[in-house]
């Protein structure tokens, strides 16, 4: 969805520190309005990681992929009392995911309609009127014209999207190369009810922003399963979130919006 077209909305000066977010999010491989969330921690302080919790750290990108599609809510601070929200589905098998979105502002809702994106970029379109059902669905009805595409840019919710869609992996993490690059125990969360461990993501040697520390934090269960991503966005107090659900067995990225016939 990376091709831009006339009709594709103008989009911001780049920022180099967009690629350097998600490049740390991937690291340790060779690692509606705003969502309001609460966790308890039941343990103070910060330490480098285990060797059990490197461990499953270096399993929940493997776990991610092979539980895909995936269910995402995907949240973000726009600037200016903006937020978006996206509710969609990502396959990492094809890295493609859909989903529709929801922008807001202090005066109520500003903007909806269906997303679609892959590592490139995203598209944009309507929703098709007299189409129910979830966001897959309505984009099967969406042909590959009715899509506005283009590239990432660094606004916080392209970031997100471009995160969201590179954490899942096919072959597990190096849990060694996780701990010698600084993955830190932050503390234990309960989200939904289950125990998850807070992990500060690995840094990119010379290259993380914010005093060397990694902007990125992990939500992983005890069998290695990631729930929740939160990256902080420069110049921003709220950090955008990805929360992961359980996998649907009805839900599919459709081929519609990828489609060149």
């Amino acid at each position: 969805m990376a091709r831009k077209t006339e009709s594709a909305p103008r989009r911001p000066r780049r920022i180099p520190w967009l690629r350097t977010l998600v490049a740390i999010a991937v690291c340790g491989a060779a690692a509606g309005g705003l969502v309001v969330y609460r966790t308890v921690s039941d343990e103070a302080g910060e330490r480098p990681v285990t060797t059990d919790e490197a461990a499953r750290l270096a399993l929940s990108r493997l776990n991610l992929y092979q539980a895909s599609p995936v269910p995402v809510t995907l949240t973000a601070a726009e600037g200016g009392g903006v937020g978006i929200r996206v509710e969609g589905v990502v396959d990492y098998r094809t890295h493609r995911g859909v989903g529709r979105y929801r922008t807001t502002g202090a005066s109520g809702p500003l903007d909806h309609g269906l997303v679609v994106w892959d590592t490139g970029g995203l598209g944009l379109a309507p929703e098709p009127a007299g189409v129910d059902g979830p966001a897959w669905q309505q984009a099967e009805h969406v042909p590959r014209q009715g899509w506005s595409p283009r590239s990432y840019t660094a606004d916080p919710l392209d970031a997100g999207l471009s995160l969201v869609v590179q954490l899942g992996a096919d072959r597990p993490d190096n849990p060694l190369l996780l701990a010698q690059s600084g993955a830190r125990w932050l503390g234990r969360d309960r989200i939904d009810g289950r125990s998850h461990d807070r992990f500060a993501g690995p840094r990119a040697q010379g290259a993380a922003p914010d005093g060397g520390k990694s902007p990125l934090t992990y939500w992983v269960d005890g069998d290695g399963t990631l729930r929740r991503v939160t990256m902080r966005m420069p110049g921003l107090g709220t950090p955008t979130t990805a929360d992961f659900s359980a996998h649907d067995t009805t839900a599919k990225v459709p081929e519609a919006p990828w489609l060149t016939g």
